[in-house]
This record gives C-alpha cells, sequence and structure tokens, in this order.
C-alpha cells in the first residue's frame, strides 16, 4: 500500500470510527452493487478528507499521483476504490496529463455500479476527450466489447458528460455506436447506462435522438425508450 494511501486511510477510519451508531462499516452493498465493505463515512465528509490531502499536496507530480491511484484503485473496501475519483476531481491540471489507458488497469476488479461510476461519471470533460481523442476513441472501443461488464459500462458513462458539454460529433458518433453495440443487453448495469447516455446526448442532438429512439425502440431497454421520451416532452429527467 503506498504510503500516502495509509496516510489517508487512517483518516478515513478515525472520522468512521467517530460517527453516531458506529460500528466501523455500513452495510449498503445491495444498493451500491458491491461485495465489498464500506467505511461508516458520509460523502461530503470523504470530500473533505480529499481536499484537504490535495491541498498539502498541491505540489505532487503526476508519478508520485498514478502511484497513489494506482494504490486506492486497489483497495480492500469499496471507500478506498471510489477515493481516487475525488482525487483526480480536485487536481484536474494533473488530470489532463494521465493518458486514458490507466482507466483499464483501475476499473479491473471494480464490483458494481459505484465503483464504475465514480471514477467514470463526472472527472472527465469533453476537453480533455478531444484532446486526446486517439486514445481515448481506443479506450472505449476496447471497454464496449469487454467481457467485464463493468468496462462495458464505462464504455457509455464516461460520455455522458462529454456529450452534455460539447456538440462534437466525435462524441456523438461514439456515444451512438456504444449504445447500438450495447443496446440488447439485459444486465442492469447496461440498461441504466444506455438509458442515461441517450438523455444525456438530448442536450447538443435532440432530433438524431428522437430519430434514432423511434427506429430502435424494438431493440433499446424498454427503460430507455420511456425515460428518453419523456425527458423529449417534458425536458425533466
Amino acid at each position: 500500500m503506498d504510503q500516502s494511501h495509509q496516510e489517508i486511510l487512517r483518516k478515513i477510519k478515525r472520522v468512521a470510527n467517530s460517527n453516531p451508531q458506529n460500528t466501523g462499516w455500513y452495510y449498503a452493498g445491495k444498493y451500491m452493487g458491491t461485495p465489498r465493505p464500506i467505511y461508516n463515512i458520509t460523502n461530503p465528509q470523504v470530500r473533505q478528507i480529499a481536499k484537504k490531502w490535495v491541498k498539502e499536496h498541491k505540489d505532487i507530480s503526476l508519478a508520485e499521483l498514478l502511484l497513489v491511484l494506482n494504490s486506492f484503485f486497489e483497495g480492500k473496501s469499496h471507500t478506498e476504490r471510489t477515493f481516487g475519483g475525488k482525487l483526480l476531481e480536485y487536481l484536474p491540471t494533473l488530470r489532463k496529463k494521465i493518458e486514458p489507458r490507466y482507466l483499464d488497469r483501475w476499473l479491473t476488479g471494480a464490483k458494481g455500479w459505484s465503483e464504475v461510476d465514480s471514477l467514470c461519471q463526472s472527472i472527465f470533460t469533453a476537453e480533455e476527450l478531444l484532446n486526446k481523442w486517439d486514445a481515448w476513441k481506443k479506450l472505449l472501443k476496447m471497454f464496449v466489447k469487454h467481457k467485464d461488464v463493468h468496462k462495458r459500462r464505462a464504455a457509455l458513462v464516461l460520455l455522458t458528460k462529454p456529450v452534455r458539454e460539447s456538440n462534437s460529433h466525435l462524441l456523438a458518433d461514439m456515444a451512438f455506436e456504444n449504445i447500438d453495440k450495447l443496446k440488447s443487453e439485459k444486465d442492469i448495469l447496461i440498461t441504466k447506462a444506455v438509458s442515461w447516455l441517450i438523455r444525456a446526448l438530448i442536450q447538443n442532438h435532440r432530433q438524431r435522438v428522437a430519430f434514432y429512439i423511434d427506429v430502435n425502440k424494438e431493440f433499446l431497454p424498454k427503460i430507455a425508450v420511456r425515460e428518453t421520451r419523456r425527458k423529449l416532452l417534458t425536458g425533466k429527467k
């Protein structure tokens, strides 16, 4: 375990042990979709620890940060596995220098939607993907056909924020391509992510989404058709 990982984990345990009705752990694994233990600590408390550590290590090098991240994404608890995303969120300058291929390592062994989404949901921006598009495109194409359902989910979730932020045809084409490849899967990790990404595309590609839904309504998850049509009609989630 990396030294910074040990330092942060001690702080997490200290907060967990001081929280009311403490058992040290709490059991939300069924909701999170993970069998791993989860420390009895709130998301704001985790964020406070992350922000403080980033402030105290503002001069950290990319190589040093990668060691910390590699350690956290191999952590034994769900809390550790999801902490790396917080550090990436608060270190945008270094994040932009990280090669996309690292996500393949960091998602290996992920269990449940939360361990995927904590890294993929809203951290990487449209600008970041487009600035390294060849590398991101290669990663997304690998993920969408991966045997691990968590990486297939990542092929969808990684695009939800970028397609809302940008009207780039590169991002939109990749999003529709990945949706098309996964639209017939029944695993909830995929069906919910398909619905999520289609609805995100409405922001900049409304007519294309409406056409795609009409043409593919028999093949898409029912939840995706229902939720997308509702958003197209009402503008609400």
